[in-house]
Parts: structure tokens; sequence; C-alpha cells
């Protein structure tokens, strides 16, 4: 008797869920696009301290779009940021606007495979792939900057390191924050299954379907990467939130561990942070970046 009541609950329960799910999802479609057109990210990025003109590039590469924005001195070292997920470029745009990085670089951030513009909603899920993209823009950009360092947060910080191990001799210093870089060693959340789903992937945002493409394979990346990590001959800091519940501490451990033919290598693992470096340790990322121009 019991039983025949529990159930009906349980499907009743799982209904409305799905109910408020989709709610949900249809309320905040245009707010978690999280992409500026190129328009709105130029007349953004055009609000900085020395005047400098915003440039935003679509460069076409293996039958994929890639798009991409710079500022700064062409005469200075590159700084690269690479996104996590789901984010686009426009993520960094505080970044971009910093006085203090445009001082002492040019600025670019690039709109990751699936994410902004770079094929908005079609996933690349191989980060060997997405790291060869990526390359494909440094390598225009090596021509006219002795020093190149790339700043990887999240999911971006593991696009970040296989770009380091496949490609040296573009990366001369390595920011990994909060970065996804051992197997198993983070969350994935219930809801990344159902709306993974072929049925359900046309009622989410295209960003959502490509984080979710790529969060569902996260362990098989990294394992396939577990061989390149001694290929990396960069400067390298590793930044981590000691409270992250989304990727684990264990994270940044793992990377150091692993850092064995790396010019130099440190760790800072930051009390009382989760996943959340970006917004509340800006000082950190910004004295870090710094410290690998040096």
């Amino acid at each position: 008797m019991l039983r025949r009541y529990i159930y009906p609950l349980f499907i009743r329960k799982r209904f409305y869920a799905s109910v408020v799910l989709f709610g949900f999802l249809a309320f905040t479609y245009d707010f978690v696009e999280v992409r500026l057109t190129d328009a709105t990210l130029i007349k953004k990025l055009e609000e900085n301290a020395f005047a400098y003109v915003p440039k935003v590039t679509h460069f076409r590469q293996w039958g994929r779009e890639m798009r991409y924005v710079e500022v700064g001195d062409a005469n200075k070292p590159l700084i690269l940021f690479i996104h996590g997920a789901p984010a686009s470029s426009s993520f960094w745009t505080g970044m971009l606007r910093d006085s203090t990085l445009l001082a002492h670089a040019k600025l670019m951030a690039v709109d990751r495979p699936g994410y902004g513009y770079s094929g908005y909603g079609h996933p690349e899920i191989s980060v060997k792939k997405q790291a060869a993209l990526i390359a494909g823009i440094l390598r225009e950009q090596r021509a006219h900057h002795q020093k190149i360092i790339v700043h990887g947060s999240s999911y971006g910080g593991t696009v970040a390191a296989r770009l380091a191990m496949d490609y040296p001799e573009l990366v001369d210093g390595l920011l990994l924050q909060s970065a996804s870089l051992k197997p198993g060693a983070e969350t994935t959340y219930w809801i990344s299954y159902p709306t993974s789903h072929w049925a359900l992937r046309n009622f989410i945002p295209g960003s959502f379907h490509t984080a979710n493409a790529e969060k569902l394979s996260h362990r098989d990346q990294l394992e396939k990467m577990l061989p390149g990590w001694s290929k990396i001959r960069s400067k390298v800091i590793v930044l981590q939130g000691k409270d992250d519940t989304l990727i684990f501490p264990e994270n940044a451990t793992f990377a150091i561990e692993h850092l064995s033919n790396a010019a130099s290598a440190s760790i800072t693992m930051v009390p009382g942070s989760k996943h959340d470096l970006l917004w509340t340790q800006r000082p950190l990322l910004i004295h870090s970046l710094l410290e690998l121009l040096k």
C-alpha cells in the first residue's frame, strides 16, 4: 500500500521539477547566452585608460570559425585569456580593460569552439582540436610578440594546458586558474545528463548545450592529456580556491606534481575562495600575470 502511494508521488515530483526546469530555461534563454556582438564588445572595450582601439577578428580554420578580440599595444607582450563554460570572450571584459595589464601587454580573448561567435551551440569536445584552433591564431601573433602568456580559467585552463603541451613554442607563461586538470576531480551536476539528450537539446541555450557536451567528456579528455604534462616548458602559476566545490582543490596539486619540465611552477591555494577567483581575487590574478611577464 505504501509503495503504491510513494511511486506516484515520486513521478509527480519529477514532473513538477521538469516544469520548473523548462520554465527557468525559457525565462533565462536570452540571459544565459553570455555573448556580446562584435559592435557591443568593441564599445565596451573602447572604455580603457589608454584609448586603445579594440579589434575583433573572425578567424577560419579547418571549417570552423573562431572569433577573438584584441586591445592594446602591438609592440608589447601578449596575454591571451581562455574562458570556461558556459561563457565567451565577453567573460574577460574587466580584465581586457584593466589599466595595469594594458600598461604592460596587449590583451586578447578568444571565443572557444561552440561559444560566443565561434560556431555557437556546435561544440568541439576534443581538447586537442580546441588547442590546435587557438594555436592557429597564436601563430599569426607570434611574429609580433616575443612573449605570449596564456591565462585559462576553469575548463579554459584545461585547453590552456593542452595548448602549452602541444605547442610549447607558442606559450612562454601559463596561468591556470581554478582549472579542471585531474580526471574525475570535479562536480558534475545531475542537470547535465537530461539536458544533453537530443530530445531536450533544442530547449536550452547553445552555450549550455556546448557546456554539457564538454562536461560529460571531461574525464576522457583529461585522461588523454596525462602523457603530455612533461611537454610543458613554460613558467606556470596555478591558482585555486581552497573551498572550490566545482573544480576540487586537488586539481591544483595534481598539476604541480606533473609539471616535471616546466621552467618554473608555483601554486597558490586561496583560503575562503570557491570557483570565483576572477571576481574575488582579481588583484592576485593581475599580480600573477605580471610575474609571468617578467
